[in-house]
C-alpha cells in the first residue's frame, strides 16, 4: 500500500485557477471568442472550492455586463434577433469583410455563461433587463423545438436547449422557450441504447445525454424523487438511461463519453451528472472514480483530460466539479442541473 497516497490539492487548484484570473498562456489565443466561458470556468471553480474571494466581483461584473447586446427600444424584441450575451469583446464588432453593418453575435452559450458569473458573485439580475433575453430567445427556437445559437444561424442540437432552458430558469421567467416543443425534441434525442444524441438519430454521448437530462430538470419533468415513482410516468425511458450511464465507466474507473472510446475527466462530470440529477449517484463505483481523477490531477494544480497531459481550463472545472459531487471536504455542494454552486442559486 503507498504511504502516501494521492490526495485533492485544494490549494493547488485554487492557484491554478487564480493565475487563469489575470493571464492565459498563448495556447488559450484561438479561444479569444470563447472568453466569457473561460471566465465561467474559472469563477465558478473558485466558487466551488470556497475561494470566491479571489474574484473581485465589481471588476467581473463589469465586465459581462459590457458584453451585453440591448435592443434600441422594446418594439425591437421581435425583430428576428437575440439580445444576449457576446462570448468576448471581439465579437461585437462586425468583421471588416462582411457587408453587415450591425453585427449581433450575442450568443446562447455565452449568455447562459454570463448570467451563471452574475449570480455566482451576488449580482441583482432584476437589473439587466431580463426580458429582452427572455423574449428575444423565442427567435433562435427552431420549428422542431430545438435552438439554434446565434441569429447567423449554425447548428441545432441539445447543447443549446440545455443553454435555453438554463437561461429561463435563473431568470425565472420561462417566456424564452416552448417548453412543449423543446421537451419534444428532448425524447426525439434519446437513441436505443437509453443514452442520448446530439440530434435525433445520432449516437449517445455523455455531453449530449446530461444536457437533455438537465434541461428536463430545470423544465420541471424530473423530481427529487424521481426514481422512487413508477418508470411509466417519466417521458423518457428511464432504466436504459440509467444502463447505458452505468455502462461508461470502464476499467480504470473513470468515464467515457462514448462506447469504445478512452476515459476522460470531463465525464466524470457529464454522465455522472446524469446519475446525480437521477438520484442514482450511489450505483456506481466511486471510489475508482476518485483514484482515476486524481491520476489526471497535475502537479500545477487543475486537470488533464487524460492522465499525464497537462492541465487546461475546461478539464479542470469538471474535474473539480466532480469531486464536489464525490463529496470532497472543504468544496461548496454543486447544483449539477445547473453546473454552478448549490448557494447560488439561494443567493448565498
Amino acid at each position: 500500500m503507498d504511504p502516501n497516497p494521492p490526495s485533492f490539492e485544494r490549494d493547488r487548484h485554487v492557484r491554478f485557477f487564480s493565475d487563469a484570473l489575470e493571464a492565459l498562456p498563448s495556447d488559450y489565443e484561438e479561444q479569444e471568442i470563447n472568453r466569457i466561458t473561460l471566465a465561467y470556468f474559472v469563477v465558478s471553480a473558485l466558487h466551488i472550492l470556497d475561494a470566491l474571494d479571489r474574484v473581485n466581483s465589481d471588476r467581473i461584473a463589469r465586465w459581462v455586463l459590457s458584453l451585453r447586446r440591448f435592443p434600441e427600444k422594446k418594439t425591437d424584441f421581435d425583430d428576428g434577433q437575440f439580445y444576449g450575451f457576446h462570448g468576448s469583446r471581439s465579437s461585437q464588432f462586425p468583421n471588416v469583410d462582411s457587408e453587415a453593418v450591425n453585427l449581433n453575435g450575442s450568443h446562447l452559450a455565452s449568455t447562459y455563461c454570463a448570467i451563471a458569473i452574475l449570480k455566482m458573485i451576488g449580482y441583482d439580475l432584476s437589473s439587466i433587463d431580463s426580458e429582452s433575453i427572455s423574449v428575444s430567445m423565442r427567435n433562435l427556437q427552431q420549428p422542431d423545438g430545438s435552438f439554434m445559437p446565434f441569429i447567423l444561424g449554425a447548428e441545432t442540437d441539445l447543447r443549446f436547449v440545455y443553454c435555453a432552458a438554463s437561461i429561463c430558469y435563473m431568470l425565472n421567467d420561462w417566456n424564452g422557450m416552448d417548453k412543449k416543443k423543446a421537451t419534444e425534441y428532448i425524447i426525439e434525442c434519446q437513441s436505443y441504447d437509453g443514452g442520448f444524441g446530439l440530434l435525433p438519430g445520432s449516437e449517445s454521448h455523455g455531453g449530449a445525454t446530461y444536457c437533455a437530462v438537465a434541461a428536463l430538470q430545470l423544465m420541471g419533468l424530473i423530481r427529487d424523487d424521481f426514481l422512487s415513482k413508477p418508470m411509466l410516468s417519466s417521458v423518457i425511458d428511464v432504466p436504459s438511461l440509467l444502463q447505458w450511464c452505468v455502462q461508461r465507466q470502464i476499467e480504470d474507473g473513470g468515464f467515457q463519453g462514448r462506447r469504445n472510446k478512452p476515459s476522460d475527466t470531463c465525464y466524470a462530470f457529464w454522465v455522472g451528472g446524469v446519475l446525480s440529477i437521477l438520484g442514482a449517484y450511489d450505483i456506481f463505483d466511486k471510489c475508482s472514480l476518485r483514484a482515476f481523477l486524481l491520476t489526471c490531477q497535475t502537479k500545477y494544480g487543475g486537470f488533464s483530460k487524460f492522465p499525464g497531459q497537462l492541465p487546461d481550463l475546461y478539464h479542470s472545472y469538471y474535474g473539480v466539479c466532480a469531486f464536489s459531487m464525490l463529496r470532497e471536504v472543504g468544496l461548496r455542494s454543486l447544483c449539477v442541473e445547473l453546473g454552478i454552486p448549490d448557494g447560488t442559486i439561494l443567493g448565498i
